[in-house]
């Protein structure tokens, strides 16, 4: 079992009003001594508890920010085991669940996050237009320039491949760390199967979509710096591209064929098999001229290019459906207040 640490009071800071919301941040920590507590430093009042997870540090960034930080608002989980970026996360969100928060944020440790933003970032969730919120360090064009020509190449490709697997059309930037999230609807996701690494933002996305949460983009400035980020989105695309096939074909599953049938989940069937068809009748009429030498028809090209345009047809009206049906309404609206508590997975002493 873990074990909570609190740090010295202070006497600025205090709980929210009944009236309020409460919201807890979590910190994921490897290798970030040098900025975790500039980061904790710029969190601003309106946030109750700050749980720095601690995730088998070689630094031991755990004990250093429970000796250093005088913030009352700060618990350090330990794990015992290093479990990646969304493992830590993850178990900032048992404790945060656990403890009843409303609201769970999430930011890095290396200070590239603007904490004074968080205000920013929970808004439409507070106001339910929202059931989770992420940044976008591409709203504004002018700073594109500021990223990194490599990050900046990888975002675009990895944003495309998760277009296709969450069915958030309209995001952009799905591997931003910065996100906050309605712990009713966090309460609703198997946490225990979100991916721990890297994927984590993207997966949980994909996780969001099956449960009809709405999500909005926030518009964020990244600080790039001396921090050292193990992330290199253009490296990742190969592993990325594998596991987004796999929650494309869940999310193709669950919506169109398990949860409900519709217009689209015809499109989608007759598409696939009017191209299949085609394919395969073109290269017959192929196979059949090269042995034959004899050169195939007009109207057997014809027949196999109109199975694969009928069906390149449906695909495209499949795929309309599709980015119409980007969820809207918030859902924490609707839900029951979650009953979570940390478990026995998370490894932390």
């Amino acid at each position: 079992m873990s074990e909570m640490l609190e740090a010295v009071a202070r006497p600025r800071w205090g709980p929210p009003p009944n009236d309020a919301a409460r919201v807890a941040v979590v910190i994921p920590c490897h290798r970030v001594k040098r900025h975790v507590l500039q980061v904790i430093a710029g969190i601003p009042s309106c946030v109750e508890r700050i749980y720095v997870v601690d995730d088998a540090c070689p630094e031991r960034s755990g004990d250093f920010v429970h000796s250093e930080c005088v913030d009352p608002r700060v618990r350090v989980v330990r794990n015992a085991v290093n479990q990646g970026v969304g493992g830590a996360t993850l178990e900032g969100y048992r404790h945060a669940l656990a403890e009843g928060f409303d609201i769970v944020v999430k930011m890095d440790g290396d200070g590239q996050m603007d904490g004074g933003s968080v205000s920013r970032l929970i808004a439409p969730i507070l106001s339910s237009q929202a059931d989770y919120a992420k940044g976008n360090r591409f709203y504004d064009l002018a700073e594109i320039h500021r990223m990194p020509i490599q990050r900046l190449l990888g975002n675009a490709a990895l944003s495309f491949l998760a277009k296709l697997s969450t069915g958030y059309w309209h995001l952009f930037d799905p591997t931003n760390g910065f996100t906050a999230v309605h712990a009713r609807v966090l309460g609703q996701l198997p946490l225990d199967r979100i991916d721990k690494r890297y994927f984590f933002e993207s997966d949980l996305l994909f996780r969001l979509s099956t449960v009809r949460a709405a999500v909005v983009d926030v518009p964020m400035h990244a600080r790039y710096g001396d921090e050292r980020s193990g992330f290199n989105a253009l490296r990742m695309i190969p592993e990325f591209s594998v596991k987004h096939m796999r929650n494309i074909g869940k999310r193709v599953f669950y919506n169109y064929l398990l949860r409900d049938v519709s217009l689209a989940s015809v499109e989608l069937a007759l598409g696939l098999v009017f191209v299949l068809a085609g394919c395969l009748t073109g290269v017959h009429f192929w196979h059949q001229s090269y042995a034959t030498g004899i050169t195939a028809s007009a109207g057997s090209v014809m027949l196999a290019a109109l199975q694969v345009i009928v069906g390149i047809q449906l695909l495209l009206g499949f795929l309309a459906y599709d980015i119409a049906s980007v969820p809207g309404r918030a859902i924490h609206v609707l839900l029951p207040a979650p009953d979570a508590s940390p478990g026995e997975s998370g490894g932390k002493e």
